[in-house]
Order: structure tokens, then C-alpha cells, then sequence
């Protein structure tokens, strides 16, 4: 009798049926809504944390000469990119802007909604960038920055 439900002799019911039972409940509370969906914006929320297009991909290589800046910019255009050089720091920022209205059979403006969007990324180096020396270009919804790079003047240390 030791797989009865303890303090319950009535009870012809084995102990795992009600550990099922409780397990089917607990199941079925995560599964119905609100819990389901409350649970579901989480899991959404971690799988993509920013909003579509609020980042943008951007890889720095280092050659002898120079650091490589690529920014995957697709269905952007020129004009809305920004590229600001303060330090050690370049900052590329993509801003959108957007105008939109609806209007009637009449032509009367019934909704008028406007829509910016603006992202950025900051990208450190280890020294001060001469902002005379980048260059930039953009094609394809490629934006490729080569920075060269600065030799500082070498000390010789005396004995």
C-alpha cells in the first residue's frame, strides 16, 4: 500500500495518477491564454530584442595599412546615411523619414501620419581618426569607410 496518496485511506488512486493529474494542470495552464501568449511575447522578445531595421550589421577588418568599415545597409539610400568622426569614434547613423496621408473621394486629408526611424552604431579604434584621410563610398546597400592607419613618431629611449 506504500503507492497509496498518504492520509487518504478512501483513496484507491496510485500516487503517479495524481502526480499526472497535477502535471496535466500545470501543462494546460501554461498552454491556455493569457498565460500562453504573455509567455510567448517573452520568448519573441528574446529571439529578436530590436525592432526590424532599428540595427544594422557592421564588420572592422585590420590590414597593415588601414581598418576596413562594412555596414550592411540594404533599401537605404545615400542620403540617409550620416557618418560623424569625433576622436577615436565613428558613428554611422541610418535615418528614415516618412510621410504619409490618406485622403478621401474628395481629395480632403483624412489621416496624415508621420514616421521616423532612426539607428546607429559607434565603432571604436585605438587612436584618433584624421577625418581628412577616410574615405566612403556606398553601393549595392554597401557601406564600405577605410580609415588609414596613423604611425605615431618612434622614440628611441636612451641608456
Amino acid at each position: 500500500m506504500s503507492s497509496m496518496v498518504p492520509n487518504d485511506k478512501n483513496s484507491k488512486k496510485p500516487r503517479s495518477d495524481s502526480f499526472g493529474e497535477l502535471m496535466k494542470t500545470m501543462n494546460d495552464f501554461f498552454n491556455e491564454r493569457p498565460i500562453k501568449g504573455f509567455l510567448q511575447s517573452i520568448d519573441d522578445f528574446f529571439k529578436s530584442p530590436f525592432p526590424p531595421g532599428a540595427s544594422f550589421q557592421v564588420d572592422t577588418i585590420e590590414t597593415d595599412k588601414e581598418y576596413i568599415i562594412s555596414a550592411e545597409l540594404p533599401g537605404v539610400n545615400r542620403e540617409q546615411i550620416h557618418l560623424n568622426i569625433s576622436g577615436n569614434y565613428l558613428t554611422i547613423s541610418v535615418e528614415n523619414k516618412e510621410l504619409e496621408t490618406a485622403e478621401d473621394e474628395h481629395n480632403q486629408i483624412y489621416r496624415r501620419k508621420y514616421l521616423q526611424q532612426k539607428s546607429s552604431r559607434t565603432i571604436s579604434l585605438p587612436y584618433s581618426i584624421n577625418e581628412k584621410k577616410v574615405k566612403a563610398s556606398y553601393r549595392d546597400g554597401l557601406l564600405k569607410i577605410r580609415i588609414p592607419q596613423e604611425k605615431g613618431k618612434i622614440i628611441e629611449i636612451e641608456e
